[in-house]
């Protein structure tokens, strides 16, 4: 997946991720929705761990293409 397809990705996710956002002043949300925004979360960090892999790939001379998308468990358990 290239970067410009990740980043489609991402903004996809966000888009969708916001709507779900905006329905907790309002309506609030269901059960239903509070497992999809979990999951848009985690899909959002996915995605960014695979952009910044790539990036790095591509900095140090290596092929971006190599980078691999990490299991979901590895990167929400990264420290801020």
């Amino acid at each position: 997946m290239a970067d410009d397809e990740i980043i489609g990705r991402i903004d996809e996710l966000i888009a969708e991720e916001r709507e779900l956002r905006s329905r907790v002043t309002g309506t609030g949300l269901t059960d239903a929705d509070k497992t999809r925004l979990r999951d848009l979360e985690q899909r959002l960090d996915q995605c960014w761990d695979l952009l910044r892999q790539r990036r790095a790939r591509a900095e140090f001379g290596e092929d971006p293409d190599e980078a691999q998308p990490r299991p979901i468990s590895e990167v929400e358990s990264y420290r801020q």
